[in-house]
């Protein structure tokens, strides 16, 4: 395979970032594709700028800075301490680990081994689904902003509608089909467990979320970070908080994610059979600010083994409905502190700007 990107230094990397985009996304190649072609170095629209490579750095060791919360007896006597621990996750980080939450160590074990067997097939299967639309409910890409950013990041994804449409199963590549469905199974069931949860520790009813179908639109994008030649110039994912309602993510034991708290950025370690959860802006919204979707990113990858990191975004189904705090949580003491909206203006908006930082949700703030 041919080397898109001449080294660094030469004439070539002063070309105009347009055409360079243009190149890499026509080649539809992803970031393993220009890996596997010979690249040594990063070409240049991978560098991010000063400001954000300044604050790159492994986190410092912080055992247990991600709460893990026991799902185990959720529906029994139990109930009012592990949703008084999800609801304090929820309010002061915005993520937290869950185990015991019923799903098979083998099951996690074939999604993550199908999701990497699709990135690792050669360029050529996956180009075939290469394309920035979701027309067919399925896509390959490098960066869902590739043309908004300042720079790319160093990552593939897999990206599969599940809900409220399921995408064309025949679309979906064959490498993890099978694997892909049972997954989406198992995150609804989850949840909804989750959501249930969440909506108790607001002090609301435990269908109150349920009720605005916040789970029926899921989408499931599976990253896969190649080793990078200069993770010193680059990120994975560049820090960002998730649009949704929640996020369930299934990473694999390799790690590499950072949480943004108060005090700094912290890695998120991997607990062998947990699943990480996170806040999304919505949820903070419906909320009116007593949870909280926090920024996080990922490294760019300095060693061989590729991570792997499968997350289901659940988002509500209705785009046309008014969206906003809940009235039971607005109150004189605490008045509403985001405007009413719909889905789709702020579907809109979130696809009109980069992924980066908090902007999105303070567009909306009363």
């Amino acid at each position: 395979m041919r080397n898109l990107y001449p080294r660094v230094g030469s004439s070539e990397q002063a070309s105009d970032r347009a055409q360079e985009l243009k190149r890499f996304e026509e080649s539809k190649l992803g970031v393993k594709g220009l890996l596997d072609s010979g690249l040594t170095s990063l070409p240049p629209l991978f560098i991010h700028p000063p400001e954000t490579l300044s604050n790159l750095k492994p986190a410092r060791p912080t055992p247990g800075s991600i709460p893990t919360v026991d799902l185990s007896g959720c529906d029994s006597a139990r109930r009012p301490s592990v949703v008084a621990e999800v609801g304090c996750a929820a309010r002061e980080l915005g993520f937290f680990q869950v185990v015991n939450h019923g799903v098979p160590q083998e099951v996690l074990d074939r999604t993550v081994a199908a999701v990497k067997a699709f990135h690792e097939q050669p360029a050529e299967a996956k180009a075939r689904i290469y394309r920035r639309n979701l027309e067919t409910g399925v896509s390959f890409l490098s960066n869902v902003d590739l043309f908004l950013s300042k720079a790319a990041s160093w990552r593939d994804t897999l990206r599969i509608r599940l809900g409220p449409k399921l995408a064309d199963v025949e679309e979906i590549p064959e490498v993890c089909r099978n694997e892909v469905l049972e997954w989406n199974q198992q995150v609804e069931r989850l949840g909804g467990i989750l959501l249930g949860l969440l909506s108790e520790g607001l002090g609301l009813s435990p269908g109150k979320l349920q009720e605005l179908m916040c789970l029926d639109s899921r989408t499931i994008v599976g990253h896969y970070y190649p080793y990078c030649p200069q993770p010193n110039l680059t990120v994975g994912l560049t820090s960002h908080a998730d649009p949704g309602v929640i996020t369930v993510l299934l990473q694999d034991q390799v790690g590499g994610l950072q949480v943004k708290r108060s005090d700094g950025w912290v890695d998120l370690t991997p607990v062998p059979g947990a699943l990480v959860v996170n806040i999304g802006d919505i949820l903070q919204i419906m909320s009116n600010d007593e949870y909280k979707s926090v920024d996080h990113r990922v490294l760019a990858n300095p060693s061989r083994e590729p991570p792997v990191s499968i997350a289901v975004f659940c988002n509500p189904r209705d785009h046309e409905n008014q969206f906003g705090p809940f009235p039971e949580l607005v109150t004189s003491d605490k008045p509403a502190a985001f405007r009413q909206f719909t889905l789709n203006e702020y579907m809109r908006r979130l696809f009109s700007k980069k992924l980066e930082g908090k902007n999105l949700i303070n567009y909306f703030r009363a």
